[in-house]
């Protein structure tokens, strides 16, 4: 072969190179522009045990005192970022009266605690949807409890397809946020082809979903911190608090992306990644005071919700406790997993399923409440 054959079919190989990898990305964005996701809220009902003359379900002192939360000394300079759907009009009046009605410092506009904004930055809001306005109330009432001296950052994308949901997690990053709280999914899909959820320097957290054993997408993401769910009780031991796995919680093992290298000795029974990584109260039964104005099948003020929408906004306020976003990835908690950094979840399930560890709750790693719950913030 002579060497001008030999250039002109080096040319030829980069040409159909150079054609494939738009094709490629074409039909990636397609894919992620075509793909909804949902919220992961469950309407519930008062958790045993709520005080007196307050709203039903769990409150900030409740999350704290379970989780061992610094929450009155840490958390000033982080910020929090909600990444949900459309546009909840009444988001930071509620916002003002849950904080009100538990003590909170004042989380507003005017005093720079809160900023909203919709996927590229600005105050053109997208369409309201009640839905999704209950799910973004539910998101910013767990970061209040959970973090109370954090800013709160609201971003809210145009539709729930994966594109514009992507577009407001690449804006919370661009906008500096510490953490993201995304408390969505759809179906298992490969960070190709929605890669929105990869930003070094900031913990990203995903609900694993509410519908038992089975995987979604961003949980399934390699990029992401993917939270799991329990079902919250009181009860006469030392924490004052016990915990199983809740069965409306998600787990599994993903189709298409990589294990974290964390998991490693784990035994998840997944060659590829397995969900979840850690979890928080998510039990509708055992749920959490909401308060949103925005009706929703005839209900607005004060509610109980339920749901791994729960447990992503807290799990994504006490990695912005910790205050060590910047300098780790989603694999801290596995290499900082011991029983003083984290309450181990032993029973309950969440379906049927072989290997067993990933629908039931044992000791150490299982699917549907990964590591446990946090004790404190040493494992974040």
């Amino acid at each position: 072969m002579t060497a001008r054959i030999r250039l002109l079919l080096s040319m030829l190989a980069a040409l159909l190179l150079a054609a494939a990898v738009p094709t490629f990305a074409a039909a990636n964005a397609s894919l992620a522009a075509t793909t909804y996701a949902h919220p992961m809220f469950v309407v519930g009902h008062a958790a045993p045990g709520v005080h007196p003359n307050v709203p039903s379900g769990y409150g900030p002192s409740d999350l704290q005192s379970a989780y061992k939360l610094p929450s009155s000394t840490k958390g000033t300079g982080q910020t929090v970022a909600i990444v949900d759907s459309n546009n909840d009009p009444t988001a930071e009046a509620d916002l003002g009266v849950y904080r009100a009605q538990y003590g909170l410092p004042a989380c507003t506009t005017a005093n720079g605690c809160f900023k909203k904004v919709n996927q590229t930055g600005g105050t053109s809001y997208p369409p309201t949807d009640a839905g999704w306005a209950t799910e973004i109330s539910l998101d910013l009432d767990m970061v209040s409890a959970t973090c109370p001296k954090c800013h709160i950052l609201l971003v809210e994308a145009t539709s729930a397809s994966y594109a514009n949901l992507g577009a407001a997690v690449n804006e919370a990053a661009a906008l500096h946020a510490s953490t993201i709280s995304n408390s969505y999914g759809g179906g298992d899909l490969s960070d190709t082809s929605a890669p929105y959820y990869n930003h070094p320097g900031i913990m990203i957290t995903a609900s694993s979903g509410d519908g038992g054993y089975g995987v979604e997408f961003p949980a399934s993401s390699r990029y992401v911190t993917a939270v799991g769910g329990t079902s919250l009780t009181r009860a006469s031991n030392t924490r004052g608090w016990t915990e199983s796995a809740w069965s409306g919680a998600g787990s599994g093992c993903s189709a298409y992306n990589p294990a974290l290298s964390g998991q490693a000795s784990y035994g998840t029974g997944c060659a590829r990644r397995a969900v979840a990584d850690v979890s928080a109260v998510a039990d509708p039964s055992t749920g959490v005071a909401v308060y949103d104005t925005t009706p929703y099948n005839g209900s607005s003020g004060w509610q109980v919700y339920g749901g791994t929408s729960v447990a992503s906004p807290i799990i994504a306020s006490v990695y912005a406790l910790a205050g060590n976003a910047a300098g780790i990835n989603n694999n801290y908690p596995y290499t900082h997993d011991s029983a003083s950094t984290f309450f181990d979840v032993t029973t309950g399930s969440n379906g049927t399923c072989s290997p067993t560890q990933l629908c039931h709750a044992r000791a150490g790693w299982d699917g549907p409440t990964g590591l446990g719950t946090p004790n404190g913030v040493g494992g974040f």
